[in-house]
């Protein structure tokens, strides 16, 4: 791998695009283990530089100048005045909304231009996807000049609540005395909050873009709260999205994400290393015992455990402790640059860690015993319950990203395959991109390589649980894989929308349909195989085969035992999965097969 170079595998590109489906996930995969996505290190580069002197220094220096404090470079004056953290916020919400931080940029497969997000969602008539169809006024699937009205008026207020000095608080006066800049005024959050529901009823992917699942509660908390009360209640945030994000690791998927995440890391130099994480490389790509530890050790254990220490310890060492443990937590994920590149969220995390529990420590009297009211407390923890509850036992109705299955591994998920040319058709479509291959090959790469390299993210998704399963039926259902165009929904979805974090429910029958009004595929040009993730007390993942033209033309399960069980490319053929619908063959039909 060179500075500007990618690692591209060790193939003849005409001879690969020729071999089947199987094979050339088999290539691929135990190409990953080695080399991980190939990225030149002029993008790691390119992200390391947006996160240290656009995101971490602009945000530091907009809090401390609009605040009265003292320069940035003085951060022993400024790193745990409640002011600067809130602004710290609303700084990410501003930069996520815009679409420049998360899923930003080559490793989010937006390669040229790598900015999604604004560019969709200020643009009329791109793809709008409401959350919930029996909302009123919600109508329709066409961004429309109301929709980005109400988009850039987010983005105004924002920019105004950053910049606006701090106010008085008599309940913060309390416990800090000697503290002159104040807070976030709370009467100029009530805007943002009302426009970021608003939009986000009109359209979940801005909600989501901005990750007001997170960010929104804590926003309220600012406006509505006591000093005291919202330290606590942000402490009770925070810990619930590490402990929800623990607790959803429990299960078969998690240590099947730990060895290709750790194998496109930059920061792990050596391949041996990184073959460690696997059974018996080239063999058997399953996670090894080492794998294991780093995900039920390392990793759901400390998740769990060092957020529980920093909520409940009154011992100082024990709290510093847990608190540097999870900042190297953040910086773990930072430095294996996950594909959805979360860096910004990392970052924001480990600084809440120091600026919450250090600074506000639980012997100072902001302990959870310390807030005005049990009632209120009760209420805090069901309100940040509700979704992580809900969202596990019915994945089908919340997004993954409030149900906190933030790396999980139990995804919902896609993989779409076109027949023979049948791609170009969405250039059709009303957006600010063109198709993630032909953004390869504008910037540079030849058209053969470019094809390859579309084919590692799909490769990827089989070194996942939920993509043994996809391409179990895919296999099944389209006699005729191997001559198709096979694409990682997430890498289409972006090109579509703009935005895509690992949520599935980006990119289901309702996207399809918004995409059909316009690109018109014939029946059998472009099938999806669309998985739900697993549900708390079941033992299987619920699919659907959709058909562009037709909709859904199947369903059924699969055992998610089975799919762990098996190797990425399916060596022994696809997993076992009962149909439970099937168009062709009526209700509860055990027909397989979609011809173009």
């Amino acid at each position: 791998m060179g500075f500007t170079k990618p690692d591209l595998p060790a193939v003849d590109p005409q001879e690969f695009l020729r071999r089947p489906l199987q094979e050339r996930l088999r290539i691929l995969s135990t190409n990953w283990v080695e080399h991980g996505f190939g990225s030149p290190w002029m993008v790691h580069t390119i992200y390391i530089m947006k996160l240290v002197f656009f995101y971490a220094l602009g945000g530091v220096i907009v809090a401390t100048a609009t605040s009265g404090l003292p320069a940035f470079w003085h951060v022993a004056e400024w790193w745990n005045q409640p002011i600067v953290y809130q602004k710290f916020v609303l700084w990410t919400v501003l930069l996520e909304a815009i679409g420049v931080a998360g899923s930003w940029g080559p490793l989010a497969g937006k390669v040229k231009p790598m900015t999604g997000g604004i560019r969709f969602w200020a643009r009329p008539g791109t793809i709008r996807l409401r959350p919930y169809k029996w909302v009123p006024f919600t109508a329709g699937d066409r961004r429309t000049w109301f929709d980005i009205g109400v988009y850039l008026a987010l983005l105004v207020t924002l920019v105004i609540t950053l910049v606006m000095p701090g106010v008085a608080s008599s309940s913060m006066s309390e416990m800090l005395p000697d503290n002159t800049s104040g807070l976030v005024n709370p009467a100029l959050l009530i805007a943002p909050m009302a426009l970021l529901v608003l939009i986000g009823l009109r359209d979940k992917t801005i909600f989501l873009g901005a990750r007001g699942e997170q960010y929104l509660p804590a926003m309220f908390f600012f406006t509505v709260l006591g000093f005291v009360d919202m330290i606590i209640a942000l402490k009770l945030l925070i810990v619930v999205v590490w402990v929800g994000a623990g607790v959803s690791k429990f299960g078969k998927h998690f240590a099947n994400v730990i060895p290709p995440m750790v194998s496109n890391s930059p920061a792990i130099p050596f391949k041996w290393l990184k073959r460690a994480h696997y059974r018996d490389f080239p063999n058997d790509l399953r996670p090894s015992k080492l794998a294991e530890f780093m995900a039920h050790v390392l990793g759901t254990t400390v998740e769990i455990a060092a957020p529980l220490v920093l909520l409940f310890s009154t011992n100082k060492t024990l709290t510093i402790v847990a608190a540097v443990g999870m900042v190297a937590f953040h910086l773990f994920i930072i430095s294996t640059f996950p594909l959805a590149v979360p860096l910004e969220w990392n970052v924001l995390f480990a600084y809440t860690t120091l600026f919450l529990f250090i600074g506000f420590p639980s012997w100072d009297g902001y302990a959870v015993t310390d807030m005005s009211s049990w009632w209120l407390l009760a209420v805090i923890v069901a309100g940040l319950l509700f979704f992580p509850i809900l969202g596990n036992f019915r994945p089908d109705k919340v997004s993954f990203l409030p149900s906190m299955r933030q790396y999980a591994g139990n995804w919902a998920s896609a993989t779409w395959a076109f027949a023979p040319g049948a791609e170009e058709k969405l250039n059709k479509v009303t957006r600010s991109a063109s198709n993630t291959v032909d953004q390869f090959v504008a910037f540079g790469y030849e058209p053969e390589w470019a094809e390859v390299t579309m084919n590692q993210p799909v490769a990827w998704r089989s070194m996942h649980s939920q993509g043994r399963g996809l391409f179990s039926v895919l296999l099944k259902s389209v006699p005729d894989i191997d001559t198709r165009i096979v694409r990682e929904a997430e890498f289409i979805c972006n090109t579509l929308i703009g935005f895509n974090f690992g949520d599935g429910h980006l990119h289901n029958e309702d996207l399809i349909a918004a995409v059909q009004t316009e690109a018109q595929f014939e029946p059998g040009e472009l099938i999806v195989v669309w998985v739900e993730s697993q549900a708390w007390g079941s033992s299987v993942q619920h699919y659907k085969v959709i058909d562009a033209a037709l909709g859904v033309i199947e369903r059924g399960t699969w055992k998610v035992a089975d799919a762990v069980a098996a190797q990425p490319w399916l060596p022994d053929g696809p997993i076992p999965t009962e149909v439970t619908f099937s168009l062709a063959n009526g209700r509860h039909g055990q027909g397989h097969g979609v011809q173009a």
